[in-house]
């Protein structure tokens, strides 16, 4: 292979999302490498992105007639996305060689620099039945499948970079714990037969110093740990016992912790993360870069042939979609309604529910969780009812997945459809829809289709949320909890609405309430919000404006990737 830089960065992440055509992603983690690569490639920057090739995909959203989700696999052919490459390398597992071979997907940017991703692949000619589906499912089967992948992921990936003549990289960046065991490889690479302990063996320093970590979640189901005895069992020996030390938490293998102890950088990615992470691994210092969206990727086609005519800098210079301000308000309003007649179409092709695209629409569409409490807003239908007769009629959005062993998410997909049957069959001002399947095409709709974007996790839960980042691109205000990215993003009135107390507030508690956060939605959306929409557009296309020119300006993937360029990798 022709390797041209001096050296590279080389970015490792078990999902990346590049279009919904390619179904190797399951949401936020993925879709954010996605569009932070994205704009390294238009910023000629010498990176390479990792990832498993994830065969069957994340899974077809299916939902029965009772409403309750269930799986198909995903059908798709890298072959006609990407490029097998010849390499290949072996993993030793259990006493036995496991076969990985990569396929290249070219990321091309707007200035015709090129960045390639490999898509590790474990079903190889050699390897056992099982050991051919390690690669298959993402976030699929149990503890030692995943051990495998990130087996597969991290010190495969790395040997594989090797086989592929990348010898010259300058860091290693590990999106997220998933990786960690890339620094394993790493301080292999280092041994010396000399020294007093086992510590000497390795340049432990230089390991440090060419790795970095971003902790995405602080969720601990997001912070994988394995039992030590599978661990011990699967890599047999290969982790030194130091290194193993360092990350034993209660008796299980910690992988954040093997990642914290061998990075010379950690970011969290929202400031508030960056603090709730640092009450959570006290003694490490952790930076925060607050994430951000891919621009070109989630602009919607109306709004790009508005800022293609008041601001065609902007493609290249997201920044200055500070200008949006000076943009017609006759034309934001017509943008958006196209936008909204687009998903609409969209919606009834789908659903066979009919939208009025002249009534206030909500869009709500994540990861069905329950700490992201995708159901606050059905907290007192009611409450909710009344708003609707006295200020105007509530259209109400829904989508996401619930992940395969999250039952909790599933029940919670099943309240939604069930109250959106019980409440479309009354006579009243509300109406509710779900919509199935969602991914990156679906999303793309939303987010620029609907008024209001609203996000309600329990805080401190959120880490970032990049939902409503989308949605500002697209001139769409959000009304969210004071969590994640939205403490930096929400300015009252002007683009967006808080949800109860702020952090930084006296009289604020961690555990607020969900039925005092749903209370403060129904006030806004009653005084505030709805009767904005209805009765003051030049007020709401005000909104539309500033959160485009506020939110969009700076929360996007390049000011990202430059504070990435400009701190972690630097140095």
């Amino acid at each position: 292979m022709n390797v041209g830089h001096d050296s590279y960065i080389a970015y490792f992440s078990m999902e990346i999302g590049i279009s919904h055509d390619i179904p190797t992603y399951a949401g936020g983690l993925g879709i954010l490498a996605g569009d932070l690569l994205k704009s390294f490639a238009d910023m000629n920057a010498p990176i390479i992105g990792v990832t498993l090739i994830n065969a069957k995909g994340y899974f077809h959203q299916k939902i029965n007639e009772n409403g309750e989700q269930y799986e198909e696999p995903v059908e798709w052919d890298p072959s006609k996305f990407m490029v097998l490459m010849p390499n290949l390398v072996n993993v030793n597992v259990e006493n036995r060689e496991i076969h990985i071979r990569a396929w290249q997907l070219i990321i091309k940017g707007q200035g015709g620099h090129n960045i390639p991703i490999f898509f590790l692949d474990t079903n190889v000619e050699g390897n056992s039945d099982y050991d051919k589906t390690i690669t298959s499912y993402l976030y699929g089967g149990d503890r030692q499948y995943r051990l495998l992948q990130e087996i597969v992921l991290g010190i495969g990936g790395t040997k594989m970079l090797d086989s592929l003549g990348y010898n010259n990289i300058k860091k290693y960046h590990m999106n997220e714990g998933h990786s960690a065991l890339l620094t394993v490889e790493l301080l292999k690479k280092t041994y010396k037969n000399k020294g007093e302990t086992e510590e000497d063996h390795y340049d432990i320093q230089s390991v440090k110093d060419s790795c970095v970590f971003t902790t995405h979640t602080p969720i601990a189901a997001g912070h994988d740990a394995f039992d030590i005895q599978l661990f011990q069992r699967l890599l047999n020996g290969y982790v030194p016992k130091f290194a193993l030390d360092r990350a034993v938490h209660d008796g299980m293998v910690n992988m954040t912790l093997l990642a914290l102890n061998f990075s010379t950088y950690v970011n969290g990615v929202a400031k508030r993360h960056g603090e709730v992470t640092r009450e959570m691994f006290p003694g490490y210092v952790i930076n925060e870069i607050t994430n951000g969206v891919h621009p070109q990727t989630w602009v919607s086609p109306p709004f790009k042939e508005l800022y293609d005519k008041y601001n065609p800098e902007w493609v290249k210079d997201p920044f200055t979609l500070r200008y949006a301000l000076s943009i017609p308000r006759d034309e934001i309003l017509e943008a958006h309604m196209r936008a909204k007649k687009q998903l609409f179409e969209y919606i009834s092709e789908k659903t066979g529910v009919i939208l009025n695209p002249l009534r206030f629409t909500i869009g709500y569409a994540r990861r069905f969780t329950e700490y992201k409490r995708p159901d606050l807003i059905l907290q007192d239908l009611d409450r909710l009812k009344q708003v609707g007769e006295k200020v105007g009629d509530i259209q109400i959005i829904f989508s996401g997945k619930a992940h395969v062993h999250d039952y909790r998410g599933k029940e919670l997909i099943k309240k939604i459809i069930d109250t959106a049957k019980q409440i479309n069959q009354e006579n009243c001002r509300i109406k509710i829809v779900f919509v199935l399947g969602y991914d990156m095409h679906v999303a793309r709709k939303m987010v620029a289709g609907c008024d209001v974007w609203l996000n309600t996790p329990q805080r401190p839960l959120e880490a970032s949320g990049t939902s409503g980042m989308k949605a500002a691109l697209n001139g769409v205000p959000q009304a969210s909890t004071l969590d994640g990215w939205w403490i930096e993003g929400c300015i009252e009135n002007l683009t967006g609405w808080s949800l109860g107390p702020h952090p930084q507030d006296p009289e604020f508690k961690i555990d607020i309430d969900m039925v005092d956060e749903a209370k403060d939605l129904y006030n806004k959306l009653e005084n505030i919000i709805i009767p904005t929409f209805y009765g003051n557009k030049d007020r709401w296309a005000d909104i539309m404006r500033h959160c485009i020119a506020i939110n969009a300006s700076f929360f996007n993937s390049y000011r990202m990737a430059q504070q990435y360029m400009a701190n972690a990798y630097s140095n």
